[in-house]
């Protein structure tokens, strides 16, 4: 089995950032040389996540409007009482969506829907520069 990774870097602001990142993603995997297995695209932190979703603003929106219904940033949580760094939300969010995505590769090519992009959410409450890692593993 053949393994290959490369660490992608973005740039957040102080909101719910949505990053779109399937080309990217995509590169790495072609540049890889691999024809068949999967792609892991994981965030580290406690305050970003990785998922799919259809890369358009009404999504987008009703993502954002789901997430601060969930998780309003503005709520009351224990880690805030703790820590005094107001993020408390931006954790819960993360663990809802979870760090890591896992897309199978087929002929050298993401197996991805029609109107499915990868994106890497930015929770967190001050600007950040986020690492995302990609790591092509297969045959």
């Amino acid at each position: 089995m053949t393994v290959y990774r490369q660490i992608l870097e973005l740039d957040g602001t102080a909101g719910t950032d949505i990053h779109e990142v399937t080309g990217q993603v995509a590169r790495v995997a072609a540049e890889s040389g691999l024809d068949q297995g999967s792609v892991l695209v994981f965030t580290p932190g406690s305050t970003a996540a990785v998922t799919t979703i259809e890369y358009e603003p009404g999504a987008l929106s009703d993502l954002r409007r789901l997430l601060e219904e969930l998780a309003p940033a503005d709520g009351e949580y224990a880690h805030n009482q703790r820590w005094g760094d107001g993020n408390g939300y931006s954790h819960l969010r993360s663990a809802l969506l979870g760090p890591s995505l896992t897309v199978p590769l087929e002929a050298g090519r993401l197996m991805l829907g029609t109107w499915q992009q990868i994106v890497v959410l930015d929770f967190d409450n001050r600007p950040r520069r986020r690492k995302v890692v990609v790591t092509v593993q297969g045959g």
